[in-house]
């Protein structure tokens, strides 16, 4: 068995430390293997234009989220996958989601659907999905606006993932509903983390919806979080269910698929 949870948290814009001590004092009051944080978690997410981004983006190697979430992973015994603005090596900046344990960085994913003005701040990612394994399960990360694209779940599926992690900042509806039905079709758990609040800049408003969710490859909702207050919420999962491809007795999900038909 794996305890898997998620904690839905209203962001500080820009104040990194405060966001961490958050995320710290939620961990601390619950055990888990592995959390599932929001996406931008650690600085908020609407950045008034490109510059602005470039001030609060940082490095994956030393920069303050993952050396805060690699404290509290230590300190707690638990792995934590969330959102960050990262600086590349290459200059370029990425929506990025890492699983930190408390060695580092155990696995890295750069969003490749951006979302409306995320492709003002933003450069596109570039780092294919994967799998890893992680507190006990395959793990595929995908990252909010990805949900739109049923290709991203079905090619970690594809990967052998058997819990799909989705750090969100949802402002449109249907994006839970819609996870059940990724879950459904691909038979996998899905953790989608969603943020609360409401962030105003430059001219712009965007609220935030909460009901940060798990799925179970049944399409069952196995948790369900308000839509108006940070929460957090753990289920004790068997991912070994997500092996299990059947549909019937005839039918296998990914077996049966028919590639050379689909455009």
């Amino acid at each position: 068995m794996m305890r898997i949870g998620w904690i839905q948290t209203e962001p500080v814009y820009g104040e990194v430390a405060e966001n961490l001590a958050a995320v710290r004092a939620a961990v601390q009051r619950t055990a888990a293997d592995l959390w599932v944080l929001p996406e931008l978690f650690s600085t908020g997410y609407l950045f008034g234009d490109r510059a602005e981004l470039e001030r609060l983006a940082e490095p994956l190697d030393g920069g303050p989220t993952v050396r805060g979430l690699a404290e509290i992973a230590g300190s707690c015994g638990t792995v934590l996958v969330g959102g960050l603005p990262e600086r590349g090596t290459d200059g370029r900046i990425y929506n990025a989601a890492v699983a930190v344990d408390r060695a580092g960085v155990r696995a890295h994913y750069r969003k490749i659907h951006l979302f409306d003005r995320e492709k003002e701040w933003f450069d596109p990612g570039d780092l294919p999905f994967s799998v890893v394994p992680l507190a006990g399960a395959r793990v595929g990360m995908m990252v909010c606006f990805d949900w739109r694209f049923p290709e991203a779940t079905r090619a970690l599926a594809l990967l052998g993932a058997q819990v799909v992690v989705h750090p969100s900042n949802l402002v449109q509806p249907h994006c839970q509903a819609a996870m059940v039905t990724r879950a459904l079709e691909n038979r996998l758990f899905i953790a989608t983390t969603n943020r609360i609040g409401t962030e105003e800049r430059g001219g712009f408003r965007l609220s935030f919806t909460g009901a940060s969710q798990i799925v179970g490859p049944d399409g069952r909702i196995l948790s369900r979080g308000p839509d108006d207050r940070p929460a957090a919420e753990v289920v004790a999962i068997d991912p070994s269910e997500a092996d299990d491809k059947r549909a019937t007795p005839r039918n296998d999900l990914l077996a049966d698929r028919r590639p050379e038909f689909y455009l």
